[in-house]
């Protein structure tokens, strides 16, 4: 039996089917092989699940909220039955909103947008870009930025201190992560959030990397708002939700000012004006809604849940002991930790090897093996600069290294995976790492527009 027929054999070991699971990719040495995804923290495959109840509808596909005629309504009763079906998945509480937004970066630019005048903002540096940048677009709120965590107690003292000295005392937010998207590691969320709230802050939870991973409850972890995105959640791209307190969405001016945000629009005497604007989810959805998002977003959540977490999440331990066993044979690599080994974690790990260019070694895991995975700083730039101890101004960008194949350069390597990987996926990863650890690439590499590639 040939390599990539036994591989397809064995991927029965995923819990959940993905799209993709049976593609076969060339080899630079020759021959074909079933492509092992391995970068699901930056986007999950699709399940099939998933892709079939697209399917299924998008003969039915019509205009949402807005259409008399029988597609529109029953478009509409899938839109909003969606939006159900992740508030329950989500456990949100009676006087919370879910709003479908673009992903997690839109989603907390959302929350940005609408925080009150003069909030005061705290974010560890350890956050990936799209919880770390949002809240310096607005000029009235004020940015401070928390020192990495050594540990989860150390985040949550930091946290109360900083809460604790602030002046002036006012309407105040904290942003945290429920696992990092460098190391996986899971954050004291319901730690975190009992200091917010003993400070009279309220606190949103990055979600993206967590949800896939773990039951998120918005009522049992005590967050005020939580974001993620349907493309980590085996869902196709384009979708994302912002779920939580309903007073600070419905006090602000709409994200996107148009048509579906927009109860009542009226001429003034003036020639003017004026705008009564929805006090629910769709004051912030203008335009028309993303209704397949926010549909494969549910089938999702169903999948998982129907499923069952408990299971997924021993399974994924299990990859993660046996990851972590293999890399920790091999003495040339260091993982990547700002917990320690200990740490509770997703299916997350970054990783640098020595004598190696990340992006060269991660160039011949695909070019040689197969295998994705990703390379460069994970739009977390301050986090990976601080567990690589570089200095601030030192050379690196994400997924573009300055340093050619063979020299020094800022940046790791980062494996993931989920529901959808088969255990032969992260053999073979293993596998693959420990021999071009001891023989070397079988191919040369050249930079070519900043990406490391087969020459």
């Amino acid at each position: 039996m040939s390599v990539s027929a036994v591989a397809a054999d064995r991927s029965v070991c995923a819990p959940l089917p993905v799209l993709g699971r049976d593609v076969l990719v060339p080899l630079v040495t020759g021959g074909e092989v079933d492509y092992a995804a391995l970068d699901y923290a930056a986007s999950a495959p699709a399940l099939q699940r998933v892709w079939d109840d697209v399917a299924a509808y998008a003969p039915y596909y019509g205009s949402v909220h807005r259409g008399a005629g029988y597609l529109s309504q029953l478009s509409t009763d899938l839109f909003e039955n969606s939006r159900r079906t992740i508030e329950e998945f989500l456990g949100c509480r009676t006087d919370d909103q879910v709003v479908f937004t673009r992903s997690t970066t839109d989603s907390l630019n959302l929350l940005a947008a609408v925080l009150p005048e003069n909030t005061r903002v705290f974010v560890f540096e350890t956050e990936h870009h799209a919880s770390l940048l949002p809240w310096e677009q607005r000029p009235d709120v004020t940015v401070t930025y928390l020192n990495a965590p050594r540990t989860p107690q150390q985040a949550v003292d930091t946290l109360e201190k900083t809460l604790a000295a602030r002046e002036p005392y006012g309407p105040a937010l904290v942003c945290v992560t429920g696992a990092s998207n460098v190391t996986g590691e899971l954050w004291p969320v319901r730690e975190l959030a009992a200091a917010a709230h003993a400070h009279g802050a309220r606190i949103v939870l990055d979600a993206a990397q967590l949800v896939p991973h773990h039951p998120v409850d918005l009522g049992e972890l005590d967050v005020d708002w939580v974001a993620f995105s349907g493309h980590k959640l085996y869902a196709p791209f384009g979708a994302g939700v912002l779920a939580g307190r309903a007073d600070w969405l419905r006090d602000a001016a709409p994200y996107l000012a148009g048509g579906g945000a927009s109860r009542k629009v009226s001429r003034r005497t003036d020639g003017g004006v004026d705008v009564e604007w929805h006090t629910t989810a769709a004051r912030h959805e203008a335009g028309s809604p993303n209704v397949i998002g926010a549909y494969a977003i549910a089938s999702a959540c169903r999948a998982l849940t129907e499923a069952g977490f408990e299971g997924l999440v021993a399974r994924e331990q299990e990859l993660i002991a046996r990851l972590r066993t293999g890399l920790a044979e091999v003495p040339e690599v260091t993982v990547l930790s700002l917990f320690g080994d200990d740490a509770a974690r997703v299916g997350v790990l970054s990783f640098v090897v020595e004598g190696w260019n990340s992006s060269h070694f991660a160039a011949a895991l695909s070019a040689e093996y197969g295998i994705g995975v990703r390379d460069g700083l994970f739009c977390a730039h301050p986090l990976v600069r601080t567990l690589l101890g570089s200095a601030p101004q030192d050379p690196g960008e994400c997924g573009a290294p300055d340093a050619a194949p063979g020299e020094k350069s800022l940046n790791a390597i980062r494996v993931s995976f989920g529901a959808g990987t088969p255990d032969e996926h992260v053999d073979r990863f293993l596998h693959a790492v420990t021999e071009l650890v001891t023989n070397g690439a079988r191919w040369n590499y050249r930079t070519e527009g900043g990406r490391c590639v087969p020459a």
